[in-house]
């Protein structure tokens, strides 16, 4: 082996090892708050504000999600949860992949003005438009309906831009020569632009999935029947029925990650991916 190739590995080792190091450290970043609402869930309630504070006590018990799980309905919350998420998350692929595509391949007047108006919305809070939200859907009788919970929620701004920006890679000469076979743009989108895109809409599908699944405010004004209420929701109530009572509070938080890390621990490869195909990861 020449001094040349050896200096070469030698580097190249010690490159994945700093790499190592720093996803250790950011991985130990993200595990000691978990850590740490994990031990307080499994703490008698007396025990969670004595000082010191310690990560683990001899007494430590399932108390405070026995009594979440006894006070709520966390089926039926579980079960509200997964209708809005799948329904939003479907909606959402739907309508973005079609804007998408259609500000990267078609041209029409003001094509420019709507993308812009667009992408505006990315800067724009959810809060700011809350107000008269609501009053549209109270106003086209959504309350208290699947409907109204999913529908406000579709309007993706950034999933567009994600997806536009990866209809702008896909080779144009691929869709010329579907088309001089006599596909319509239906077909080429449907069979060629979509299969080369599941990666991003996978990602995409992901990403929504997981912020409709952690959203608490829209469900929250939106519902008033404990029928319909998501999980995020119905914990909130049933922790706000007993006051703070902090092992409770942890238990219901991590009830409600634990589907999403489920997903994440199983679709973690499709969002690495996603993001690559997006060209988006070194901006």
């Amino acid at each position: 082996m020449s001094e040349r190739t050896f200096a070469v590995k030698v580097r190249r080792n010690a490159g994945q090892i700093v790499l190592t190091t720093l996803g250790a450290l950011l991985a130990a970043l993200w595990l000691v708050p978990f850590g740490w609402a994990l031990s307080t869930s499994l703490k008698p309630e007396g025990d969670t504000q004595l000082l010191p504070l310690k990560w683990i006590q001899s007494n430590m018990n399932l108390d405070a999600y026995r009594s979440v799980l006894d006070t709520g309905d966390i089926p039926k919350w579980l079960v509200n949860s997964v209708i809005v998420s799948t329904g939003v998350t479907a909606l959402t692929l739907a309508v973005s992949a079609l804007a998408a595509y259609g500000f990267a391949r078609t041209r029409f007047r003001f094509r420019k003005a709507l993308f812009g108006l667009t992408l505006a919305g990315i800067m724009v809070p959810g809060t700011v438009i809350t107000a008269p939200l609501f009053a549209n859907v109270r106003t086209m009788g959504l309350v208290d309906t699947y409907w109204g919970v999913i529908l406000p929620q579709v309007s993706a701004p950034a999933m567009v831009f994600i997806l536009y920006k990866f209809f702008q890679g896909v080779p144009r000469e691929l869709e010329e020569a579907a088309r001089i076979d006599g596909a319509g743009r239906w077909r080429i989108f449907l069979g060629i632009v979509l299969p080369l895109s599941r990666p991003v809409l996978a990602a995409v599908g992901i990403f929504t999935f997981i912020g409709s699944w952690n959203n608490f405010m829209w469900p929250y004004l939106v519902t008033t029947d404990p029928d319909l209420a998501t999980l995020p929701v119905g914990l909130a109530t049933v922790q706000s029925s007993f006051g703070i009572r902090w092992a409770q509070l942890m238990a219901g938080a991590l009830l409600a990650a634990l589907p999403l890390l489920i997903v994440f621990v199983f679709f973690q490869r499709q969002i690495v991916r996603g993001v690559a195909h997006t060209g988006i990861a070194g901006q």
